[in-house]
């Protein structure tokens, strides 16, 4: 199971009513791996497929498979706004970094 904030649980509900997607829920997936470890991505999932897990939160649901479930094990997705702009993150408190990449990761 994943943790997630509730300023990150408002941020998608307020998402999913802005995109007019009531009754969705969102879909994690891997979307690649990097040195600092798994990237994910998201997207607006209408229901549950065969063989997704299914993690119910506050006004909808996040869809994974089991690869991706054992990536997430531990992760918190919050919302943060930066300079830079705003938006989700996935804090992966498992990632050590690595020395493979010139200076190590973060």
């Amino acid at each position: 199971m994943v943790y997630i904030t509730e300023e990150a649980t408002k941020f998608l509900n307020d998402i999913i009513e802005k995109n007019d997607k009531k009754g969705y829920g969102i879909r994690i997936y891997i979307a690649g791996i990097g040195c600092s470890g798994p990237q994910f991505g998201m997207a607006f999932q209408e229901k549950k497929n065969e063989g997704d897990i299914e993690d119910k939160q506050e006004g909808f649901s996040f869809y994974y498979d089991e690869e991706t479930q054992e990536l997430l094990e531990g992760c918190k997705i919050d919302y943060i706004e930066t300079p830079q702009g705003s938006g989700l993150i996935i804090h992966n408190p498992n990632l050590n970094g690595c020395d493979s990449c010139g200076g190590g990761c973060h």
